[in-house]
């Protein structure tokens, strides 16, 4: 598959002037980057970062993640929500739902599906993956989908790609453009009070699968997930609301 060059004027042209993209050929990761730049002082919302290649990505739970040149998109963006803090788990949800709608949008042949928080599968295999760094006054999401990849080029065996499940979608400036389009339509409605659980319990795989739940200390929990809370948490037939793990689907 062909893999076109990643081009800043060009994904700039298709956007609303809110979002301000940046292109770099090579770093050590867009998240990492673009946390150094708003440390400095000199990020704004809506600065997205994106490159053709990262030596040091990193996605949930401090996970590497390394993909060959221009065959993934990686981008990193930074926004300042106006909803209170302690609402914010619910934006990393709606990036990951930005995914699903971007793609759905471009190529109707591919069913991307969720899994939570924010994995994007195909038949159950790992599509997307995403990252939410909360800083003082604002919120930086890093994306990495895997668009052109072949077999030999996963970084594991339950991966995927765009590429390898049929799509002929390979133009990344395109797909950049409409998930950062996505993602505001989605992110206006949630600032204004709107709620999107429904619509991201439609586009979960996870709901009403049993699963079991990692959680960061080590503590595991297996249950039915039954549905999603306001704030992004998900919730278990027991009654017990996780807000942070890793989910394996069991049946």
């Amino acid at each position: 598959m062909l893999r076109t060059p990643l081009d800043e004027a060009v994904i700039n042209s298709l956007i609303t002037p809110y979002w301000r993209v940046s292109v770099v050929e090579f770093t050590g990761s867009t998240q990492n980057d673009l946390a150094q730049i708003i440390s400095s002082g000199i990020a704004f919302d809506g600065q997205v970062l994106t490159t053709e290649y990262q030596t040091s990505g990193r996605g949930r739970l401090d996970r590497t993640f390394e993909a060959p040149k221009s065959s993934a998109l990686l981008f990193s963006f930074y926004i300042k929500p106006r909803r209170k803090k302690e609402e914010w788990g619910f934006i990393p949800l709606i990036a990951g739902l930005s995914v699903v709608s971007a793609i759905s949008k471009l190529d109707s042949s591919i069913q991307l599906d969720l899994k939570w928080p924010n994995d994007c599968l195909v038949d159950e295999k790992k599509c997307a993956g995403l990252i939410a760094q909360a800083l003082a006054d604002g919120i930086i999401i890093g994306i990495g989908l895997n668009v052109s990849m072949r077999q030999d080029e996963l970084p594991v065996p339950n991966a995927t790609s765009l590429a390898l499940e049929g799509s002929k979608l390979s133009d990344r400036n395109q797909i950049l453009a409409q998930i950062l389009i996505s993602f505001s339509e989605l992110f206006r409605e949630w600032e204004t009070g709107i709620s999107l659980v429904d619509r991201y319990e439609r586009a979960s795989t996870t709901i009403g699968k049993q699963v079991r739940v990692e959680l960061p200390g080590g503590q595991i929990l297996e249950g039915m997930a039954t549905g999603i809370s306001h704030i992004g948490e998900l919730i278990l037939d027991n009654g017990i609301h996780v807000s942070a793990g890793d989910v394996i689907h069991l049946r």
